[in-house]
């Protein structure tokens, strides 16, 4: 069960029109080039035109009951059950924690899983991914993120965008993220945190991307980092708000959000699926700030539609 190669591109993206410059000799702020609602006003979809206008003004949009707790079960039989599989925990798209070795993430699972695939061509994911984006979709990116109690490190201050669009090519910020609650989120077992309002300004990070990147990113992220300051100042223009909920229970994030989570050092896990949708309008082209494609397991390059 081996994950496929990264394509190797000699140069980075110098063949289109750079919106979002980052990775270089100093941060770079940019107002957003974008739509955030990506749709014309009464598209269909499983969204009200409340949420959406929700959506548009914070970056955000939590959706309690997104699936039962028959399905919640289900998704964490699944889970469990590759995680205790020893071809998946040796495969590459298994990442496991610095210091506990005990896997942190699980990539492409809608590809080693058909009972996460089915996930992702639900009408109550895929439909509202459409609706944000106006268009059909295919996915990006998908993973579990498993977070175990006592210890689990979490993952630093980060806009996706910027790592999508540096490593991964992607041209414009038409990509949404819906995070699906496997287990209770509490305000104790290091929550998804965003700052509202941060998708409008795009942070463009100090420093060049290494060589194979992530496969240290993955596991603590460095490159694509904003700094103390430039966090600092987004924190006191826009707050952070913690997200808690029961299992079952979604949010769903804008690409260029600024977001987080703690470490979890209490005995309950925090496990939840992430999916992340592109428009087929925005396919990626070659990265923009570093020298060669991540791999396909990490940023998908079949542009098929959901169907």
């Amino acid at each position: 069960m081996t994950a496929t190669p990264a394509t190797t591109a000699t140069t980075v993206n110098t063949s289109a029109t750079d919106l979002y410059p980052t990775r270089g000799a100093q941060e770079v702020v940019t107002p957003r080039q974008d739509p955030v609602v990506w749709s014309a006003p009464g598209a269909p979809g499983p969204a009200t035109t409340g949420e959406l206008l929700a959506y548009e003004r914070d970056g955000f949009l939590p959706v309690e009951n997104m699936i039962s707790d028959d399905e919640v079960a289900l998704y964490r039989g699944e889970l469990e059950r590759l995680v205790a599989d020893p071809a998946v925990r040796a495969d590459e798209r298994a990442i496991v924690e610095p210091a506990s070795d005990e896997v942190r993430s699980l990539f492409e699972v809608h590809r080693l899983s058909e009972v996460f695939a089915a996930l992702v061509r639900d009408e109550r994911v895929v439909g509202r991914a459409r609706q944000l984006l106006g268009s059909d979709v295919y996915v990006h990116q998908s993973r579990i993120n498993v977070k175990p109690g006592f210890g689990a490190s979490g993952f630093y201050w980060h806009s996706d965008f910027e790592t999508w669009h540096a490593e991964d090519g992607l041209p414009r910020m038409r990509a949404v993220s819906v995070s699906i609650a496997l287990t209770e989120n509490r305000e104790t077992n290091g929550g998804l945190m965003i700052m509202p309002g941060s998708h409008r300004t795009f942070l463009g990070c100090a420093g060049a991307t290494p060589e194979d990147n992530y496969r240290s990113s993955l596991r603590m992220q460095q490159a694509g980092t904003p700094s103390d300051t430039a966090l600092t100042r987004l924190a006191d223009d826009h707050g952070i708000r913690l997200f808690t909920g029961r299992a079952g229970s979604a949010t769903w994030f804008d690409c260029n959000c600024m977001h987080g989570s703690g470490d979890n050092i209490t005995p309950y896990a925090r496990s939840n699926v992430f999916i992340v949708f592109n428009s087929v309008e925005n396919a990626a082209v070659e990265p923009y700030a570093a020298p060669a494609r991540r791999p396909e397991f990490i940023g998908s390059r079949d542009f098929t539609p959901v169907r």
